[in-house]
């Protein structure tokens, strides 16, 4: 190990009280301390944040971090400050005072670390007085917004190429947690990072589970029914719109669980409010729109529903990753239709964008539906996506831990196909399905007359809609949105022509039995977990635990900050099991550094002492 990653470790420990870096992390840091410009993709809850982060403490100057959420430059401010680092934000809350001050440390060499939003630092004023400060490095955070290949592009984030000329003698470090290898040249292009090192992480995240499902009927029931399954717990359930936030979170709220929306419609301070009491809640569910996007930091959210599905895989590995990011178990589950992917392909369609553009993102939205409807393990179909080689199954997904059985449905899809054809794809799911029994009300001569009429009363009218789907997700039929009556036609030619021809093979997995809603996974079989999560606490340990966290409350209300931001749910059960008796005892654990031990470290041990004296 070098000496500057020797310090760096030393700050490591010392500051966030962690003896050893995780995964990636020493390389990346090693490669900022050699003054030398990166690219580095670690997935959610891989400590991208200390990759920039430590740097700017040891490198002489002032870290400039560009991050595109307030609520995420808020958290991770407040975070750094209560482990004693010298951090500040510029953002449009900042009050004139408070500006003021922060500019007066910039120019004193108080402060460490800046956050900044990229329109704040495109600002003449904000330039020329950076430029006249000497900066330890700068960090472009969520970096895959600047590719207009990845899920979340924003046109503002394209301006940051000019960083490198404007700070040529800084080294830059872009950090995501989600691209794919299209997007990372994308964003070497767009940040001028041609030649400097690329670090790709793993994207395993062996405390998720990952679960997806057909929904059966409206959305918001099925959400109501897994959240029941798994009270006393935090979690976030992304809608599709601003309305489906609100419906769902009223729902939610009237049978008892405390849930809240949170969308872009929302007043300022009132988001604001609901996400520190989110932040704040050891149980909470938070209903928020999948377009605006979080921003949030809050370690032990259990689970993420999707009650409508991203855009891409790219969003579905960033949402689902805000569960489990204390390392302890959390689930993802997903809810989806072909009339989810309609709407996806219709939206893409109405974008002013290149063809170019258009057909990467149509692209992107058939292999997230692969991956939802697919029958094989999903943690290991999203690790291929990101270009991993030699990826096994998870075993804990519902793929692996109840492999779907299939059976081969060409011909029935043929009929299927046929009579689409036949009808000129002017007739809606039901419609065709009628069509298929023979039991279309009062058809017309034109229709009875059909060859395909009748054809398919083998099948149940929900078989049909379960093999119609399957067809709109391998795209061999479309379905046109059409203002709300949305109608079935033929997709992709070449291959229905392969379907007629026996060429392709079509596949129909059979239904689930047995959906029992009182089980975590929702299956009837237990699920088995993985990973190095912490141990469950012994009922010996329980109470000092609890009393740990009633402390833990009552100094975060105090101080008008998030619990975890005191100490994470980790730190503390690991105190509840080591119970010490000493400050040198207790800054031998997990997530105590000098200055939480200083803040926090005697009224722990009286915590402990008077559990013990009890």
């Amino acid at each position: 190990m070098t000496p500057a990653l020797d310090e760096a470790r030393e700050v490591l420990r010392r500051t966030f009280g962690h003896a050893e870096f995780r995964g990636l992390q020493a390389e990346v840091i090693s490669e900022v301390l050699a003054g030398r410009s990166a690219l580095a993709v670690l997935p959610t809850g891989g400590g991208k944040s200390l990759c920039y982060q430590i740097p700017s403490m040891i490198r002489p100057g002032l870290g400039l971090v560009v991050s595109p959420l307030i609520a995420l430059m808020s958290d991770q401010v407040a975070g750094l400050v209560q482990s004693g680092v010298a951090a500040a934000k510029l953002d449009s809350n900042v009050d004139l005072n408070t500006r003021s001050e922060t500019w007066r440390r910039i120019e004193a060499g108080e402060l460490d670390l800046l956050y900044v939003s990229p329109e704040g630092l495109m600002q003449p004023s904000m330039l020329d007085r950076l430029q006249r400060t000497p900066l330890a490095l700068v960090a472009i955070d969520e970096a895959h917004c600047v590719s207009q290949w990845g899920h979340d592009f924003r046109p503002e984030y394209r301006m940051l190429g000019r960083l490198a000329e404007l700070f040529p003698d800084t080294p830059r470090l872009a950090v995501t947690a989600t691209a794919d290898s299209r997007t990372r040249e994308d964003i070497r292009n767009e940040l001028r990072l041609a030649g400097t090192k690329e670090f790709v992480a793993s994207f395993a995240r062996p405390e998720l589970s990952l679960f997806a499902e057909r929904k059966r009927g409206a959305a918001g029931k099925r959400v109501a029914e897994l959240i029941a399954a798994r009270r006393g717990r935090s979690g976030i359930v992304y809608a599709g719109s601003r309305d489906g936030t609100e419906r769902i979170a009223q729902d939610l709220a009237a049978a008892g669980v405390p849930a809240l929306a949170y969308h872009a419609g929302l007043d300022k301070n009132l988001r604001e409010k609901r996400l520190e009491d989110f932040l704040d809640a050891d149980e909470a569910v938070m209903v928020a729109t999948i377009a605006f996007g979080m921003g949030v930091d809050k370690p032990d959210v259990r689970y993420v529903i999707h009650a409508d599905p991203p855009a891409s895989i790219e969003a579905y590995w960033q949402e689902v990753g805000r569960a489990g990011r204390d390392g302890e178990p959390a689930e993802g589950i997903t809810l989806y239709s072909a009339a989810d992917m309609a709407w996806a392909m219709k939206r893409i369609q109405s974008r002013e964008v290149d063809d170019t553009v258009k057909q990467v993102q149509v692209r992107k939205v058939r292999q997230l539906y692969a991956m939802l409807d697919g029958m094989s393990c999903r943690a290991a179909g999203v690790r291929r996506y990101f270009g991993e080689e030699k990826v096994r199954p998870c075993g804990q997904c519902d793929l692996c831990l109840a492999p779907p059985e299939s059976v081969d449905a060409t011909e029935a899809a043929q009929k299927a196909l046929s009579a689409v054809h036949r009808m000129g794809g002017r007739f809606g799911r039901g419609r065709l399905v009628d069509h298929l029994l023979g039991k279309t009300k009062e058809p017309s001569s034109f229709e009875a007359g059909l060859t395909t009429f009748g054809i398919g009363r083998e099948f149940s009218p929900t078989g049909w809609r379960d093999l119609i789907d399957q067809l709109l997700f391998e795209g061999l039929l479309r379905e046109d949105p059409n203002d709300g009556r949305p109608l079935i036609g033929l997709g992709d030619a070449d291959g229905v022509r392969a379907v007629y021809r026996g060429e392709r093979r079509v596949a129909l997995r059979k239904a689930l039995e047995g959906f029992d809603a009182t089980t975590r996974s929702g299956r009837p079989r237990k699920r088995t977990r993985t990973g190095d999560a912490a141990p469950e606490l012994s009922p010996h340990d329980q109470p000092l635990l609890e009393a740990l966290s009633n402390w833990r409350r009552g100094e975060a209300r105090r101080q008008s900050v998030p619990p975890y931001i005191i100490f994470a749910n980790r730190t503390l059960a690991e105190i509840a099991r080591a119970r010490p008796s000493s400050l040198s005892a207790l800054a031998q654990l997990s997530g105590v550094g000098e200055t939480k031990l200083a803040h926090y470290g005697e009224a722990v041990l009286q915590v402990v002492r008077e559990f013990e004296a009890a």
